[in-house]
């Protein structure tokens, strides 16, 4: 018996059962250090996102236009602020009422949304899709935006009464479209840019420009010169006319001319138009640098480039 007690006594001091409730003892302590830790993060993760504030970062600025509508502010690309200028511009030039500029717009919105196209259905092409096989003239001659524009409006005044016919009405005696009560869905967004456009709201488009393109139009030199011609080609009056002509039925030439100046400042190289005491300055556009100010100086009625 004394025997059979030492062996037993022996068995549970020879390192085998104590060393099993050391090791399960440091693999709790393990875990629970663990558990601690992630707590810790979970908690400190939560304070960050509760209390700290996110740092602010400015959005890179990209190239855009605005429209200061009637009823709200609404964004375009350049590229169709640049052909709604011209389109708007060649109306002053053969003195139609403002209802032809609507007609328009509601049309070219339809066609291609103010995109001067190289392409389109069967052989149509630019901003109105006139076909060269309908006697709409040569390839070169539709994507030219004021070839193509005084095109349209001389077909639109053939159409009898068409002042008086709903715009979509007005747009398909010309365009002879599959669907011509398309037009009607652009009607309200035309008039309105029209109101703009044909200079009644004066300062009522501003422009911007990614920070590559700024870099580019403020260290080249202006081509004041080649838009003042354009200018003239898509008016029918030179800019320097301005104090001596007088307003065509269309609207307010002397803001249109300055909105279609801003429109075209990257073709032109223009940094600032200047007109009627305000001043549009090219810029980024970041914390109202695209807005119009006040002009530093009296430009007495004329319209400056710079």
């Amino acid at each position: 018996m004394p025997l059979r007690y030492g062996a037993s006594h022996r068995s549970l001091t020879d390192g085998r059962p104590l060393p099993k409730r050391r090791r399960f003892s440091a693999f709790v302590k393990i875990l629970f250090a663990l558990f601690l830790v992630c707590g810790v993060l979970v908690a400190g993760g939560y304070y960050v996102l509760t209390t700290v504030e996110p740092l602010k970062t400015e959005p890179e600025p990209e190239t855009k236009c605005r429209l200061d509508l009637s009823d709200g502010k609404y964004s375009m690309e350049l590229a169709q602020a640049v052909s709604a200028t011209t389109v708007g511009g060649v109306a002053f030039n053969l003195d139609l009422p403002p209802e032809a500029v609507t007609v328009a717009y509601a049309t070219v919105w339809q066609e291609t949304a103010f995109h001067n196209l190289e392409y389109g259905d069967r052989d149509s092409l630019g901003l109105f899709q006139q076909r060269p096989s309908q006697e709409w003239g040569e390839p070169e001659e539709i994507l030219d935006p004021v070839y193509a524009s005084r095109a349209f409006y001389e077909a639109l005044v053939e159409v009898e009464g068409w002042r008086d016919k709903p715009v979509f009405e007005a747009a398909q005696a010309v365009q002879r479209s599959a669907d011509g009560y398309a037009y009607d869905q652009h009607e309200n967004l035309s008039q309105r840019m029209n109101e703009v456009f044909t200079g009644t709201r004066g300062p009522g488009l501003t422009c911007w420009y990614d920070r590559e393109t700024l870099a580019s139009l403020t260290a080249g030199e202006p081509d004041t010169d080649g838009a003042e011609q354009e200018m003239t080609r898509v008016f029918g009056v030179e800019p320097s006319e301005l104090t001596t002509t007088e307003d065509p039925r269309t609207g307010d030439l002397g803001w249109a001319m300055a909105l279609w100046a801003v429109a075209h400042s990257e073709e032109y190289g223009l940094t600032s138009v200047s007109y009627e005491g305000r001043t549009w300055r090219a810029s980024d556009g970041i914390e109202d640098g695209a807005e119009w100010t006040t002009a530093d100086s009296d430009t007495g009625g004329l319209l400056v480039l710079g």
